[in-house]
């Protein structure tokens, strides 16, 4: 197999301080540019309302990979899927991609919501999100995401 190496262009700071399930939104973060790329590299992103953020799964362990057919976060009401239908840190190259609110620009800083990484987060890119580049045609998937994800955008839950 081919592998290639990447370096993260920046960091998640802030945000979201444990993994989870649920609850991904209304938390802001910042995603930091590092400093080996120069601001000029952000010039013009402050335009776009959402970005794409491509990044990897940091605290996951090579072990977490499972390359098999399971039910998705094990209930067994779901039909268990492949490994490339699920989009958590059990793929073989535990990398995510989201799209985050773009709500500043600070410098290096780009003030975000509803990423659902955690703070640390290494982001291997960035760019912004064109709408001319989404999903083109009529959407179609079964009902299992949709039952399974119906809290994931829901603002975090404030516990005692």
């Amino acid at each position: 197999m081919t592998s290639y190496e990447v370096e993260a262009v920046a960091t998640v700071v802030g945000g979201h301080a444990r993994v989870q399930d649920d609850y991904q939104g209304g938390v802001q973060a910042v995603i930091r540019l590092n400093d080996a790329y120069p601001l000029e590299t952000l010039q013009g992103i402050e335009e776009f309302s959402h970005l794409t953020v491509t990044w990897r799964f940091h605290l996951a362990q090579p072990e977490d990979v499972q390359l098999h057919a399971r039910s998705p976060r094990g209930n067994p009401e779901w039909p268990a899927t492949g490994t490339f239908v699920h989009r958590n840190h059990r793929r073989p190259n535990q990398l995510a991609v989201s799209y985050p609110r773009l709500l500043d620009v600070h410098g290096r800083d780009l003030i975000v919501a509803d990423l659902d990484a955690v703070d640390g987060t290494p982001v291997l890119d960035i760019a912004p999100y064109f709408e001319q580049m989404g999903p083109r045609g009529p959407i179609r998937q079964p009902a299992w995401p949709g039952e399974m994800l119906a809290d994931y955008w829901r603002a975090v839950v404030e516990r005692p």
